[in-house]
């Protein structure tokens, strides 16, 4: 008489079907991985998007670009006030953040206790989905991180009280009109993807080679920066604190391509460089790189409001040209 028991899976037979789902799993995983990448890269390209929108909605309203920050100087000497206030915060009436807009008292710092509930505040549409470290570096002083630096010039930044302005579309006490633009708004970059929470070393004592026409090569640019990061700096932590306009804060600079690493130290770190802060009265030079988390380059903002993607293997002159507003330079549409 045959046994009525069923037959049950045998120690081989169970080890070979958790063997092909394990493979199962190996192959899907990189799959869902890539779709969440995507969907996060299609988040950023929105935020840019809308950040575009708002500058274009300002400078409608107001004639002229956002200054990157404003400062009162009498002469070549260091500014006798300023409120640090960047682009980002001058935008946020038309990022649907007018509540937040109006909480700010421009007249005080960003540091200001009367502006601390602004400047501690995350923003969320400066942050980057795949974004992986925003927590601020001083837990005392929560100022919210941003992935969304503005164009603010190549190696030269601002010269102090008295100097030429810089290349860029931002720069220190001007708002620039959309007609000084000569190069052509879909040839210039407004604003480009950052790392939160960047290494970062500033207050530099300037090199020597180093002026408002001068600058090192693009081939050279990690090595002069690896060469002079400890002539006078001091270490920071750069793209934590939104509401500041400075460059190293609210601002990329165009003096290296997209996620060019400059490893200094060891063990070796990956570092931005900045000499004197523009509210020291500069001259402000900088090497603040753009970079992301996205595989091959960055999410880029045009005057046009078009957001494209960088490559990081862009030629580090076709980048400085696009970062001009009227150098006067040719770009070719598939040079990145």
């Amino acid at each position: 008489m045959a046994s009525s028991r069923s037959r049950g899976f045998t120690l081989i037979e169970l080890l070979v079907v958790i063997a092909i789902i394990a493979v199962l799993i190996a192959l899907l995983l990189p799959a869902v991985q890539a779709a969440r990448e995507a969907a996060r890269r299609i988040h950023c390209v929105n935020n840019l998007k809308q950040l575009g929108l708002a500058v274009m909605n300002y400078e409608s309203a107001n004639g002229a670009l956002p200054p990157q920050q404003t400062m009162v100087i009498v002469g070549n000497n260091q500014p006798t006030s300023y409120t640090s206030w960047g682009v980002s915060a001058r935008l946020a009436p038309f990022m649907e953040a007018g509540p937040m807009y109006a909480a700010m008292n421009f007249t005080l710092k960003y540091s200001d206790g009367a502006n601390t509930t602004v400047s501690y505040s995350q923003v969320k549409f400066l942050l980057c989905p795949s974004e992986t470290n925003t927590n601020p570096p001083d837990a005392t002083k929560p100022f919210g991180v941003s992935n969304y630096g503005w164009s603010v010039g190549d190696w030269y930044v601002f010269g102090g009280g008295g100097a030429v302005d810089n290349r860029s579309a931002f720069s220190v006490n001007r708002s620039r009109n959309l007609s000084a633009f000569s190069d052509g708004l879909s040839n210039t970059l407004l604003s480009a993807e950052v790392k939160a929470n960047q290494p970062l070393y500033k207050s530099c004592t300037t090199p020597s080679g180093i002026s408002a026409t001068s600058y090192p090569s693009v081939a050279n640019s990690p090595a002069f920066v690896a060469a002079n990061y400890t002539n006078g700096c001091k270490t920071d932590v750069g793209h934590v604190k939104w509401s500041i306009g400075s460059a190293c804060y609210d601002g990329f600079t165009t003096a290296m391509a997209p996620n060019t690493r400059v490893l200094v130290g060891t063990p070796s770190v990956d570092i931005d460089y900045d000499t004197n802060d523009e509210n020291n009265g500069g001259p402000t030079y900088a090497a603040i790189t753009s970079r992301s988390y996205h595989s091959g380059g960055v999410n880029a903002l045009f005057g046009d409001g078009s957001v494209r993607f960088a490559k990081s293997t862009i030629n580090g002159d076709v980048w400085r040209a696009l970062g001009s507003i009227a150098g006067g330079e040719v770009i070719s549409s598939d040079a990145f």
